[in-house]
């Protein structure tokens, strides 16, 4: 979920079209979570091809995606690695809640109650590797890169904007800040309709009007919490920052307050600052394979020709390579 650092942050708004000519980042465990959360039958049911296959994520990365390619921007899905071991209670957590989620979407659908049966589904959908796997193959046949992270992928898309190989990573988590993007994007939609709500957040903007460093901005998330350890109780991220600015660092404000943090910070600390990344990733846009992409979305897995062509050609439109310089 991330660290909760809305009220601290200035987000400013900008237009889709600014993008255009954009490469930009997005962790796609996020992405595809999305597309499994809202792409469902009335009742809940994720949405499947006639053999029973999972597709509601092959149909969100084909139609929104192509979209945004049609709109001439360059979209880069990052995969997680493996997660940090200090990871491990939030992703146990995690499940838990799906368990319940998918007990109580039983019961409702049993019950006939579509309307809870739909709101417990959304709480369910678990990334499998067949998932993964299906995802990167239609990106490949779309012509469009992707990148395996070693760790986590928000980290790895961050990593690639901090080097200036992307305009922004898109994401609502903080997270991205404090693994050092000097751009993020919120509310980003991936669909024909553009949010009046899609803002940008900069990290050296940010830093300069909350007067500390990224070091003191992690400081303060360990403060009130992240997905590697519980924060401490009562400190939401105003009163973070309050007393990182007056104490300086997290150890002088652990000792203050008479307060300790469950695992050893400096492992959090380190996932931040130098998270294991990939550095020879390649960041190539090619020309959708056309009948290979028919074959594998129509023929494979049931979907609409019509809507398939149609995708294809916004695929097309703007897939050439060019130079990475003219975008910054």
């Amino acid at each position: 979920m991330g660290v909760k650092f809305k009220d601290i942050t200035s987000p400013e708004p900008i237009e889709l079209d600014d993008l255009n000519t954009r490469i930009l980042t997005m962790d796609a465990s996020n992405v595809i979570y999305k597309f499994l959360t809202t792409m469902r039958q009335p009742d809940g049911t994720p949405l499947k091809d006639l053999n029973g296959n999972i597709t509601a994520h092959l149909n969100g990365i084909m139609f929104q995606t192509a979209t945004l390619v049609n709109k001439g921007i360059k979209p880069v899905y990052v995969f997680d690695g493996k997660a940090p071991e200090l990871k491990k209670k939030t992703q146990e957590e995690r499940i838990e809640i799906k368990k319940e989620a998918q007990r109580k979407f039983e019961e409702a659908k049993k019950a006939g109650d579509l309307e809870a049966a739909r709101k417990y589904a959304s709480r369910t959908p678990f990334i499998n590797k067949e998932i993964i796997e299906s995802s990167k193959k239609l990106l490949d046949l779309m012509g469009l890169p992707y990148v395996q992270a070693k760790t986590e992928g928000e980290a790895q898309a961050s990593y690639m904007v901090a080097q200036k190989d992307a305009f922004a990573v898109v994401s609502q988590d903080y997270d991205c800040l404090q693994f050092g993007a000097t751009r993020m994007l919120k509310n980003f939609k991936l669909s024909n309709k553009q949010s009046k709500d899609l803002q940008i957040i900069y990290l050296e903007k940010t830093l300069k009007e909350l007067e500390v460093t990224r070091e003191q901005l992690i400081d303060i998330a360990i403060l009130v919490g992240t997905d590697f350890n519980e924060g401490i109780y009562g400190i939401g991220p105003k009163k973070g920052l309050k007393l990182i600015k007056k104490y300086q660092n997290l150890e002088t404000v652990l000792e203050k307050i008479d307060k300790t943090i469950e695992v050893d910070y400096n492992d959090i600390r380190e996932i931040f600052l130098n998270p294991d990344v990939v550095t020879d990733y390649e960041l190539k846009f090619k020309s959708p394979k056309r009948e290979r992409l028919i074959d594998y979305l129509c023929g494979d897995h049931d979907f609409t020709e019509e809507r398939t062509f149609m995708a294809i050609d916004k695929l097309s439109k703007n897939t050439a390579q060019t130079n990475l310089e003219q975008w910054f």
